[in-house]
């Protein structure tokens, strides 16, 4: 069951206990394409540390609400700091995206005027060696956003096939390399287990040979990025929540409500532009943005992480459902 935390009522001020160290992407954009006005409810599906938040908030008073999904806990603990003065009714909920018309039932909400889904990471999330997201830091082969999942990184690593694995690292991460990481990692468990960051990452930078021993200027990307990437996909599911969101958008938008979604790869991209695609077509919704948003060159400097952010919207219509 979803941990619901109701927060009421004046504006929403930083945290005291932990740094503004998370710059929300594409701000104005947001703003400009939700247009949030007082007395309207707005779903986030990922609160994350709030910047969108602190931002929407203010506009939807007097009168207006605001629900925040993440499945991170220690998100929605900062969250609640931050916003605790917020001048509307706040709800945070520790739940994922995917279950958000179950959500807004337990809320006694019908539908929402305003969408957002920021489907990014906090620098607090990639920067914590204990979650296991990143090779910056030595830390346990982890990678889960909900710590309630069974699943680690270090569990597929260490089981799955190596077919299997090559197949993972392939689907998500889009690494033409898959099969000879895949083949370097079940050589290397068979002997001990993999259970670090920094252990995966240079099992994959050998995997790579020569062109792996340095990650300096010549080469764009560390060689375990992809791989590393793919690994946090499967483990929480990001692609199969992302599409149970975007397939339960006729559910949760009233007519005229408008959707935003913000992505960071071609895979999470790729589904939210079919998806919208196939609402325009059977004429339920009405594309804002033909063409993905991107960050401006003065915010790609400013924010280096709003670089790969795509941005999409949809207006939700009066008119046929069948989406199919």
């Amino acid at each position: 069951m979803p941990d619901i935390n109701h927060r009421m009522p004046a504006e929403p001020t930083p945290p005291k206990t932990a740094a503004a160290d998370h710059i929300p992407v594409l701000t104005p954009q947001v703003l400009a394409l939700l247009q949030p006005r007082p007395g309207q409810v707005c779903l986030d599906c990922t609160v994350g540390r709030a910047g969108h938040a602190a931002a929407i908030i203010p506009r939807l008073a007097p009168g207006g609400r605001y629900i925040g999904l993440d499945v991170d806990p220690a998100n929605i603990a900062y969250a609640q700091e931050r916003l605790a003065s917020a001048p509307i009714c706040i709800d945070l909920v520790q739940a994922n995206f995917a279950t958000a018309p179950q959500v807004l039932r337990q809320l006694g909400v019908n539908r929402v005027d305003l969408l957002l889904a920021d489907l990014g990471f906090s620098s607090a999330q990639m920067a914590d060696p204990t979650r296991g997201l990143s090779f910056a830091a030595e830390g346990p082969l982890d990678m889960r956003l909900d710590p309630t999942l069974t699943t680690t990184a270090a569990d597929l690593v260490n089981r799955l096939p190596e077919p299997e694995l090559a197949d993972l690292i392939y689907r998500f991460g889009e690494e033409r390399l898959s099969r000879k990481i895949a083949r370097k990692i079940a050589e290397t468990r068979r002997r001990y287990p993999i259970t670090t960051t920094a252990a995966l990452a240079e099992l994959i930078r050998q995997a790579y040979g020569s062109r792996g021993r340095h990650a300096g200027p010549r080469h764009r990307i560390d060689p375990a990025t992809r791989t590393f990437m793919a690994l946090r996909i499967a483990v929480n599911d990001e692609l199969g929540s992302l599409q149970r969101l975007l397939d339960a958008l006729p559910q949760l938008l009233r007519p005229s409500g408008v959707a935003v979604v913000i992505s960071f790869h071609s895979l999470e991209d790729r589904l939210v532009k079919h998806s919208f695609a196939r609402f325009h077509r059977a004429r339920c919704a009405e594309r804002l943005t033909p063409k993905p948003l991107r960050a401006d060159p003065a915010e790609r400097q400013a924010n280096p992480r709003s670089r790969s952010a795509k941005l999409r919207a949809i207006r939700w219509l009066e008119g046929p459902t069948n989406t199919g």
